[in-house]
């Protein structure tokens, strides 16, 4: 069993295998997956888990380089995601956050009902 704090197996084997630039994104229950992407699904019920449990999970095992939320977030849920280490922070209007998901690699569905709680994470590198 493993020591860190990210346990799903397919989410923590995605991490392990992203490389320098590769795109995921973490999205609320009602982010449309786009055709091709791989969706992984861990909504269980409303608010289960929330977009910052699950960001924060992943954040304790992936370098991330730059970030970008939309531009219709609230201020209070762009400093929320501020806090973090979420790289260099970038916004796009919604629609254009979600032409860009099409090039992610995943897209990891929470139980968040919070609107415009996505983020696009582009992955670093730890040296």
């Amino acid at each position: 069993m493993k020591r860190r704090q990210l346990l799903h197996s397919r989410l923590s084997g995605l991490i392990a295998g992203l490389g320098h630039g590769d795109l995921i994104v973490i999205g609320d229950a009602g982010l449309p997956v786009p055709r091709g992407v791989e969706c992984v699904d861990l909504a269980v019920t409303r608010g289960v888990p929330g977009i910052f449990d699950v960001l924060d999970a992943i954040l304790s095992e992936m370098v991330v380089e730059r970030s970008l939320l939309a531009t219709e977030a609230p201020a209070d849920l762009v400093k929320q995601f501020a806090t973090r280490q979420i790289g260099t922070l970038d916004r796009a209007s919604h629609d254009d956050f979600k032409r860009k998901s099409a090039g992610a690699l995943a897209v990891v569905r929470t139980g968040e009902f919070t609107p415009y709680a996505n983020i696009c994470l582009w992955s670093g590198v730890a040296f």
